[in-house]
Order: C-alpha cells, then sequence, then structure tokens
C-alpha cells in the first residue's frame, strides 16, 4: 500500500518533470525569435528581381529552406503530440473530457494506491512529451544554426550588389 510520504515523491517528482516545460519552451521562443529576424533581415536586403542573378539566389533559397525546417520544428515542439494519460484524474486532458461532478467523485474516491499510479503516470506520459519537444528544440536550433552561413553569404553579396 503506498503511503503519504509516497504519493508526495511522486508528486514531486511530476513537479520536476513539468518544471523543465517552461525551460524548453523559453528556448523555442528564442529560436522562434532568431529565425524571424534573420528572415526579416535577408528580406529587407533583397534586391530588386529584374537585377539579381540566379546564382545570387542560392544562398538565400538554402537560408530559407533550413530556417522552413527550423520553423516546422518549432511548431512541433510547441504542439506536441499529448495522446496518453487513458482515465487519468491528473492529466488535463483526462479531466476535461469528464464533466464537473464525475471528476470531482472520481478524484475523491481515489485511494492512495491509485492516486500514486496515476501520479507516476503522468510522470512518465509528461516525460515523453517534454523528450519529443527536446527533440524539436535540439533540430530547430541545427537547422538555424546551418541557415547561419549561407544567410551572412546572402547578406554580403546583396550588400555587394547594391553598390
Amino acid at each position: 500500500m503506498a503511503t503519504d510520504a509516497s504519493v508526495s515523491d511522486a508528486r514531486d517528482q511530476l513537479d520536476l518533470v513539468l518544471s523543465f516545460f517552461s525551460r524548453v519552451d523559453a528556448k523555442l521562443s528564442t529560436v522562434l525569435a532568431i529565425n524571424t529576424g534573420m528572415l526579416g533581415a535577408l528580406g529587407a536586403m533583397v534586391p530588386p528581381i529584374q537585377t539579381a542573378s540566379w546564382p545570387m539566389a542560392i544562398a538565400p533559397v538554402l537560408t530559407v529552406i533550413l530556417l522552413g525546417f527550423s520553423y516546422i520544428f518549432l511548431y512541433r515542439g510547441g504542439f506536441p503530440v499529448t495522446k496518453g494519460g487513458y482515465a487519468s484524474l491528473i492529466y488535463f486532458k483526462n479531466i476535461a473530457e469528464r464533466n464537473e461532478a464525475s471528476f470531482i467523485t472520481a478524484y475523491t474516491n481515489l485511494n492512495t494506491d491509485e492516486l500514486r499510479s496515476d501520479l507516476l503516470a503522468q510522470v512518465w506520459r509528461n516525460s515523453e512529451i517534454l523528450s519529443a519537444k527536446f527533440n524539436c528544440l535540439r533540430s530547430a536550433f541545427v537547422a538555424m544554426a546551418l541557415g547561419v552561413l549561407p544567410w551572412m553569404v546572402s547578406l554580403c553579396v546583396f550588400a555587394l550588389h547594391k553598390k
């Protein structure tokens, strides 16, 4: 039989996992801001189409493709798959599927073992979601970092072209 201490430990573990979400989300927002700034600077420097040549388009197109991949990973990290937590009385999606009265009744009737198990299931599921978000963040960052060199080349070529 679970004790109050084991339930408290499970809650602490869930709180620890949940505390990392804001850190990953802040980094996702930072990469989003950098991507948008890079695209804005690139767009501001684009010369008139009639004066540009096809070789001038290679670096900016590569930049846009890489930043496009970064945006895709940012989206996936911002909106990860949240399936799971079946019949959970802790997981927000499962709670929202119930009406208020049935949630209150079911939660009130939980015994300590069931509560601990539900908490630990949420630790596991949230860890899966967090891991997916982190992987998306890493991929978005790598795509952005790879886009920096062609972005810089594009800005230099565009600046030289305007002279």
